[in-house]
Order: C-alpha cells, then sequence, then structure tokens
C-alpha cells in the first residue's frame, strides 16, 4: 500500500495546481473513477464560484439588474441537473456521475444557496451567517468528498454510505475554511473580498477599510492581531470535532479512502500550523505552502501512514 501511495505521490504535478485544491490532491489516491468523479463536481462548483468572485473582485458595486442576471444563471446551473439538457458536455458529463455514485443532489442545492448569498451580499453582517454560508460554501464540496470516498463496491456498481456525510464533512470542512480565510486574507482582501464578519470586527474596533489597509501593507495593529486569535480559537474547535471524526471513520474506512481523509486535513493543518498570531504578516508569500512544500508534507503523512 506504501509503495502505491508512493507512486502516485511521484505522479502529481505540484507545481501546476492552482488554487491549491487539496480536495483532489487527496482525492488522487482514490481509484480512477472515483478521482474523476471528485474532478467532475469540484470542476462544476469551482466554475460557479470563480463566475461569482471575479465579477465581485471588479472594483464596482454590482446593479440590482446584474444581480439578477448572476442569480438567474447560478438557478440554471443547478436545474440543469435535472433537467440534463444534452447540449452541455459539461453538465452531461456530472449529471452521469451524480447518477453512477448517487450523490445527493441536495449537497449542490446547498452549495447553490451560498452562491446566491454572495451575489446578494458583500461580506457577512455576523459570524453566524459567515458559518451558515459556510454550510454550502464548504461542507457541501466537503460532502461530496465524504459521500465518494464512503461509497461501497460491488461488481462494478457504487452504492451510497450509510452515514450522514454532511454532519461528517462539516468540521473539517468548516475547518479549512477558516484555515483558507486567514491564508487568503490578502489576495481576497485585494480582490474586494471579505470573509471577517462585521460583528467580530466591531467587537475589536476594526473596520472593513482597516483590514483592507493591511493587506495593502500597513502595519499588522493588535486588534487585528485579537481578530485573528478569534478565528484562530474558533478553527482550534472544529480541528478537535475533525479528528474525532476521522477517528470514528477508522472503524468503517480503511486503505486509500482513510488516508485521503487524514491527508486532506493534514493539508490545512499545514497552513493552521504556519498561523502566527503574534508576529506574523498574514501575507500570501507567509501563509502559502509552495509546491514543494505541499509535497513534501504528503510524503510525510504517507509515511507515518499505516
Amino acid at each position: 500500500m506504501k509503495e502505491e501511495i508512493r507512486n502516485i505521490i511521484n505522479s502529481i504535478a505540484f507545481e501546476k495546481i492552482e488554487k491549491h485544491p487539496n480536495i483532489l490532491i487527496a482525492a488522487r489516491f482514490w481509484d480512477d473513477r472515483r478521482f474523476m468523479a471528485a474532478k467532475t463536481c469540484y470542476r462544476f462548483m469551482r466554475m460557479i464560484d470563480d463566475h461569482i468572485d471575479d465579477r465581485k473582485a471588479l472594483d464596482e458595486a454590482i446593479s440590482c439588474l446584474e444581480k439578477e442576471v448572476l442569480t438567474n444563471k447560478v438557478n440554471s446551473w443547478i436545474e440543469c441537473l435535472v433537467s440534463n439538457p444534452d447540449n452541455d458536455p459539461m453538465i452531461k458529463e456530472l449529471t452521469e456521475t451524480i447518477n453512477t455514485f448517487h450523490i445527493p443532489l441536495r449537497l449542490f442545492h446547498n452549495f447553490a444557496r451560498s452562491m446566491l448569498f454572495d451575489i446578494d451580499h458583500n461580506g457577512f453582517n455576523t459570524l453566524e451567517e459567515f458559518i451558515e454560508y459556510a454550510e454550502g460554501a464548504s461542507v457541501a464540496p466537503a460532502s461530496v468528498f465524504v459521500h465518494l470516498a464512503c461509497l461501497s463496491e460491488q461488481d462494478g456498481k457504487f452504492y451510497p454510505p450509510d452515514l450522514d456525510v454532511i454532519k461528517v464533512a462539516r468540521p473539517c470542512a468548516i475547518f479549512s475554511y477558516i484555515v483558507h480565510i486567514i491564508r487568503d486574507f490578502q489576495v481576497d482582501q485585494q480582490s474586494n473580498l471579505n470573509y471577517f464578519a462585521l460583528d467580530i470586527l466591531e467587537k475589536y474596533g476594526l473596520q472593513p477599510s482597516d483590514l483592507r489597509d493591511i493587506a495593502f501593507g500597513s502595519p499588522v495593529s493588535r486588534p487585528f492581531r485579537e481578530l485573528i486569535r478569534e478565528y484562530y480559537d474558533l478553527a482550534l474547535d472544529y480541528r478537535e470535532q475533525t479528528l474525532r471524526e476521522i477517528e470514528n471513520l477508522s472503524g468503517i474506512l480503511s486503505g486509500r479512502y482513510l488516508f485521503s481523509l487524514h491527508l486532506i486535513y493534514q493539508l490545512y493543518r499545514m497552513v493552521f500550523d504556519r498561523i502566527d498570531i503574534e508576529n506574523g504578516t498574514f501575507t500570501e508569500k507567509e501563509l502559502n505552502p509552495t509546491p514543494q512544500e505541499n509535497r513534501d508534507r504528503v510524503l510525510e503523512v504517507a509515511s507515518n501512514w499505516g
């Protein structure tokens, strides 16, 4: 098993991986059919997310008419998963994947709900609002990952897992999403995106403009460090829940599928461990692992596996 994992690691071109899709790095250790299913689902979700983020990155407000156009696009893409039009190869591939692997459609609806929120809002008023948004933006893709990892297979056919994939996926998904927004703080702010809730900003006497100033090079203030500490401590809670869920799955899964769950957690744990509340500058360069560092972490996890 270890030799097989090492061969897969050697086949991954880490330097060509963009936007840190840790889900796809971890899924690469599955059999080819499940890996391709993960790629198909992730590509669809990434396409919608990028479409909205790219528009919001433009330094101008989105008009009511444009919001309506974006909303109709998202709804149309999701509705296509049921109507299955023959003239769209991407949708056709996705619907075939959903049917073959029995992926619950509600996961895509949950994802779409958060994307629609993104269109209508510019950030989050409360931390609770952010966590609710994460249910679609992060927990939904993670639930697809858990679903595919936990499938049973017999005679070439796949059968859905007998567990609540959303419950299992939620802790690691929210842990990774909090890590994600800290890691990408600088690039998000420079792209007119803010994922830190207003009520937490106000708690530390901060304004959204203060975050933008820091992202563009102003000194990191004590209130900002305390803001990061609050999110860091929240991530710690979800990290502990993640470890318990993985431990519970160890009695159900084995081999490459259990390994993939450990791996995706460890890839985000690597970033989490880079967060230096007291001395960090929270720049893209400081918090983003290099391709070689990602590869080394995967090798480390593999060497300690089993």
